[in-house]
């Protein structure tokens, strides 16, 4: 009875599990079918299942040939022979026909389909700075999105379309095959206690006690593969990420002489990788050994089972092959699920990280505003006609819910350049980050102490706003492209970002705007800040808020561009916001807000005092 409770709950969690799979990948796939190429994507899916729907039917044609064919060989006819030998040519020429387009159509539908979820996805995960606010979720965020939406789509696509067509070729089959074989089997009578009982369709009822057997020990078998492939997906993933970070500051590790240790760390995390392939690996050695024989056993079993009635002379040669080519396509339809259960777990798998993707995506708040399609996009969205800087009273926390700022409004006008301070690691480039309205974790009142609803948002931004960040971020690519970023080069005449350069004191790179690099690599740190400040120059916003702009350069060449961006924003009519910790910046600010700590007590960590 305890046995009997045990496989009823196995059958009704596995069974829960399938819904929810199958829910997951409606969700996945259904907005393809519903998008603006929702007829052509219907129309190849129809073609496909049209044309697998054929090679069943050319299947059933060979099914009967078979017995003709082989009927003539036992007679010794030999006008049937080379008349079936034609019909043989003719099948076969569709057969090669529907194949290669089947083949063709099937590939250009997961093509199409995977370029509509890229395109998607990399929509949605670059919208609103929602690639930034998942990488703040260390802990509860997507590991590996770039994996996503490289390898996954691509492998969901080609499972979805792959596994949804075998099943249903599989199906179709079963249903064509099934009438035949019940036809050709005849029935098997046996006695219990005197009674004779004949059991009709013998050859299908074995067939399905045959294949039922196999799926059963093959999910016994195989069953921790799905989670294995997660893992698996998951730490090569990892492991390629650490390589990449390797190669981003290969420079900064090489000073620093960590070879050794970045090696230690790669070899700890590759074998990670093996560890995990090779418990997948032993899985998958035990599931070969069990499939290969299942398969093997299935080319000899329907012989055997319908060797009596030939030897006896109840049917012929033709009706004997005709017998054991039924019962394969019955029993391979039956056995659909043992043939592909490795790459239904790696299916399952990759389903549950694209949707766990997608939650994440979906979970992050996405400000619309934030990047209009509108171009160039330069400038940080703001309120037209806005000259100046407001915040409604802002409460900022840190990830781990630690209150940095509490109840805290900011205001500059045209005109104001002003300075942030304070004690390194206090929060000035979070305040930065607020400003530009990429940090999650503010919150503001959406009232004023009128009661009157507040129009703007907690952050209203002067127009034609541009923040610089500690780290510039530099394209591959020409320099022209890495100059005029985001923007596209050809807003821009050579005369323009000649002019930038040579503002920046970079005139030796003024010949090599066409020239391709890795320039975050290329060029000293000193280099890349003036090229980021070149690309200020350039596109003469009316406000800059900048986040240690100048930190790598010298005190001469860090006067002479403080210098230029001051004479460009007042000619601008705008204002300037800088962090820096070098006391000779001040000077080239009228104003100070400088990060104090909070009294004992109090709810937040600091608090700001303007100066």
């Amino acid at each position: 009875m305890n046995a009997f409770r045990s496989v009823a709950n196995n059958v009704a969690t596995n069974w829960q599990k399938s819904r929810l799979q199958l829910s997951r990948v409606w969700a996945l796939s259904l907005p393809y079918f519903k998008s603006e190429e929702k007829w052509r994507a219907r129309l190849l899916l129809a073609a496909c299942v049209g044309l697998n729907l054929g090679m069943v039917y050319m299947m059933v044609l060979f099914n009967d040939w078979n017995r003709v064919f082989y009927d003539a060989l036992q007679n010794r006819d030999a006008a049937v022979f080379w008349h079936q030998l034609g019909v043989f040519a003719m099948l076969a020429t569709c057969f090669i026909i529907v194949a290669v387009y089947r083949f063709y159509l099937t590939q250009l539908l997961q093509v199409r389909w995977r370029a509509w979820m890229t395109r998607d996805y990399l929509q949605r995960w670059l919208k609103g700075h929602v690639f930034y606010q998942l990488e703040l979720q260390s802990k509860n965020g997507t590991d590996n999105p770039d994996q996503r939406i490289q390898e996954d789509v691509q492998q969901f696509t080609a499972d979805t379309v792959s596994l949804s067509l075998g099943l249903l070729d599989a199906s179709v089959t079963l249903l064509s095959f099934v009438g035949i074989l019940w036809g050709l089997s005849g029935g098997f009578s046996f006695d219990v206690l005197g009674e004779t009982y004949n059991l009709p369709g013998f050859m299908v009822w074995m067939a399905l006690a045959y294949a039922l057997a196999g799926s059963l020990i093959g999910h016994f078998i195989g069953r921790s593969m799905a989670s294995l492939n997660f893992t698996q997906q998951r730490l090569e993933a990892d492991f390629r990420h650490h390589l990449m970070r390797v190669r981003e500051y290969s420079e900064a590790i090489a000073l620093d002489r960590g070879g050794r240790v970045e090696r230690l760390s790669l070899q700890e995390r590759f074998a990670l990788v093996l560890d995990n392939f090779m418990r997948l690996l032993r899985v998958q050695k035990r599931y070969t050994w069990f499939n290969s024989g299942y398969g093997q056993a299935a080319v000899v079993f329907p012989m055997l089972v319908a060797s009596p009635r030939y030897f006896s002379g109840s049917i012929q040669l033709g009706e004997l092959m005709q017998i054991s080519s039924a019962f394969g396509q019955v029993q391979e339809s039956l056995s659909w699920f043992i043939s592909n259960y490795s790459r239904l777990a790696s299916w399952q798998a990759t389903t549950l990280r694209l949707t766990s993707f997608q939650d994440q995506m979906l979970a992050v708040k996405v400000d619309e505003a934030a990047e209009p399609d509108t171009t160039p996009l330069s400038f940080t969205g703001a309120v037209s006609g806005i000259n100046a800087l407001h915040t409604t009273p802002l409460t900022i926390s840190l990830p781990n819910g630690e209150v940095l700022l509490a109840d805290t409004s900011l205001n500059a006008a045209a005109g104001d350049t002003v300075l942030i301070r304070g004690p390194s690691g206090c929060g000035k480039s979070t305040l930065l980050r607020v400003l530009a309205g990429i940090w999650p974790h503010v919150t503001s009142p959406t009232h004023d102490r009128r009661g009157e609803p507040i129009t703007y948002g907690p952050v209203v931004l002067p127009e034609r706003s541009v923040f610089m960040p500690q780290r510039p971020y530099f394209p591959e690519g020409t320099l022209r492209q890495a100059l005029a970023y985001p923007d596209s080069a050809e807003h821009y005449t050579d005369e323009a970002l000649k002019n930038a350069l040579y503002d920046a004191l970079l005139p030796h790179l003024v010949n090599e705007l066409d020239v391709a690099g890795y320039w975050t690599q290329q060029l000293s740190g000193g280099e890349q800040q003036r090229l980021a400040l070149a690309r200020v120059l350039l596109k003469r916003p009316r406000w800059v808020f900048a986040d240690e702009a100048t930190s790598a350069l010298d005190e001469a060449a860090e006067k002479t561009l403080y210098e230029k961006l001051l004479t460009m924003v007042r000619e601008e009519g705008g204002g300037l916001v800088s962090i820096a910790h070098r006391a000779s910046v001040a000077s080239y600010h009228d104003t100070v807000w400088q990060f104090v700590p909070a009294p004992e007590g109090s709810a937040a960590k600091f608090i700001l005092v303007a100066e």
